[in-house]
C-alpha cells in the first residue's frame, strides 16, 4: 500500500485515496467535503463516464427522442438547436437514464438487447474511467497544484474486478496509485438503502452473468414475457440481489486497502477528521 502506517499516511505531502463500496453512503459528501477544503482534487468516475465516455451515447439517444417529434426535428436538421446533458458531480442523472430499465416499453422499459447493450457500454466506460485515475492524479497535481487527490468511485466498481486475484490489472493499477478505502454499511444501512430505492428506483449497473441470472430468475418466477415485465418491478426485485451479491466483493476488495465504517464516515466534518479516520484505519489493519 501506499502508506504502511498512521505516521505514513499523517505525514505523506501527496494523499492519494479512492473510495469505494455502496452508493449512498457518503462517498460523494466526504469528496465534496475535500474538495471545498481547496487541497484535495476530486476525481468523479461517475462524472468521467457522463462526459468522457458515453456523452456521445447519451446526447445521442436524447436526440433520438427528439427526433419524434416534427417540431424538434425540423429544429435539429437545420442546426437551429443544440441538445446535450448537463451532468454535474451532484446530478449524474443522465448516465441512469441513458442505462434505463428494462421491459414494457409502454410503460418506459427497453428491449433486453438493448438494455444489455447499453449496460456493456457503461462496463467499457467505467474500467476506462478507473484507469484514467493516474492520469488524472498527475493532471491534478502538474496543472492545477493539487497535493492531494480523491477519487469517488460508483457502486459498480466491483462487478468489473476479480479482487481474489493478485495480478487483477485494475485492481493493480488502482492500489499502486491510491489508498483503497472500503465505506463498509451495517444491516441497517442496507435496509435504508432498499427502503429509499424501493422508493424511488434507479437504473444501475450489474455485472453481465448476474444480470442474466436474475432476469431469466424474474421472468420464470412471474410467468410473463419480456415485453410484460414492468421496469421498475423488475429493478426494485433485483436491488437487494444485487447488494448481496457485491458485499463479498467488496470485501475482498477491502483486502488491497483498508475498511472504514460508514457511521464514522458520517461524523467527518472536516480535513483533519478525515485524515484521522484514515490513520485509525491504517492502524487496525
Amino acid at each position: 500500500m501506499l502508506y504502511a502506517s498512521p505516521e505514513d499516511w499523517l505525514g505523506a505531502p501527496h494523499k492519494r485515496v479512492l473510495f469505494f463500496g455502496m452508493s449512498g453512503l457518503g462517498k460523494t459528501h466526504v469528496s465534496n467535503m475535500l474538495r471545498d477544503a481547496g487541497d484535495w482534487f476530486h476525481y468523479s468516475i461517475d462524472y468521467r463516464i457522463g462526459t468522457r465516455y458515453m456523452g456521445e451515447f447519451i446526447a445521442d439517444n436524447a436526440k433520438r427522442e427528439a427526433m419524434k417529434n416534427p417540431f424538434l426535428r425540423d429544429l435539429l436538421m437545420s442546426d437551429s438547436i443544440y441538445i446535450g446533458s448537463n451532468i454535474t458531480f451532484n446530478n449524474l442523472a443522465p448516465v441512469s437514464t441513458y442505462l434505463g430499465k428494462p421491459g414494457d416499453p409502454a410503460k418506459g422499459g427497453l428491449s433486453y438487447s438493448e438494455y444489455t447493450r447499453r449496460q456493456d457500454q457503461f462496463r467499457t466506460a467505467e474500467i476506462a474511467a478507473l484507469n484514467d485515475t493516474p492520469y488524472f492524479i498527475t493532471r491534478a497535481e502538474q496543472l492545477y497544484g493539487y497535493p492531494h487527490f480523491i477519487c469517488d468511485t460508483g457502486g459498480s466498481i466491483c462487478e468489473w474486478v476479480d479482487a481474489d486475484d493478485p495480478a487483477d490489472p485494475l485492481m493493480t493499477t488502482l492500489s499502486q496509485h491510491t489508498l483503497m478505502v472500503w465505506i463498509k454499511g451495517s444491516e441497517a444501512h442496507t435496509e435504508e438503502l432498499i427502503r429509499r430505492f424501493d422508493k424511488a428506483p434507479k437504473p444501475m449497473a450489474y455485472q453481465p452473468e448476474f444480470l442474466d441470472r436474475m432476469w431469466h430468475a424474474y421472468l420464470e418466477e412471474n410467468g410473463c414475457a419480456e415485453a410484460e415485465v414492468d421496469p421498475d418491478a423488475f429493478i426494485r426485485w433485483t436491488y437487494a440481489k444485487a447488494l448481496a451479491h457485491r458485499q463479498p466483493r467488496y470485501e475482498a476488495m477491502a483486502e488491497w486497502g483498508v475498511t472504514v465504517l460508514a457511521d464514522d464516515v458520517a461524523k467527518v466534518r472536516t480535513e483533519t477528521d478525515f485524515n484521522a479516520m484514515i490513520a485509525a484505519a491504517l492502524e487496525k489493519r
